[in-house]
């Protein structure tokens, strides 16, 4: 039997969830970075679901769910930022950030 993954926008903690039937094994955050931009700070997958693909999977579904919004992304988070480098999101603006790529400063002990 599998697991049943469900993402879902959390508006009032900004963030995006990933439940594993009815617990939560993981979220992205973001926040509001004025008008229609958004920028992804955190992504962590609690460690019990590590390995199973989540952070692939939230990502994924956060980042369409922004994309069909309309809004565009500023990913300082570097699961994100790794992520965005391997795989296309239609229709998703990106903003990448200006000081230093996320990506290459992404933490090996990053929970994501």
């Amino acid at each position: 039997m599998t697991d049943a993954l469900t993402v879902t926008r959390n508006d009032e903690a900004h963030r995006y969830e990933i439940h594993v039937d009815d617990e939560l094994g993981g979220f992205l955050e973001f926040r509001p970075a004025g008008e229609g931009r958004v920028v992804l700070p955190h992504t962590e997958v609690d460690p019990a679901f590590k390995g199973r693909g989540l952070g692939s999977a939230l990502a994924s579904d956060a980042l369409a769910d922004l994309a069909r919004r309309g809004d565009s992304i500023i990913p300082s988070c570097p699961f994100v930022a790794h992520y965005l480098r391997e795989n296309d999101v239609p229709g998703l603006i990106i903003e990448w950030p200006e000081d230093h790529d996320a990506a290459d400063s992404a933490d090996p002990s990053e929970p994501a």
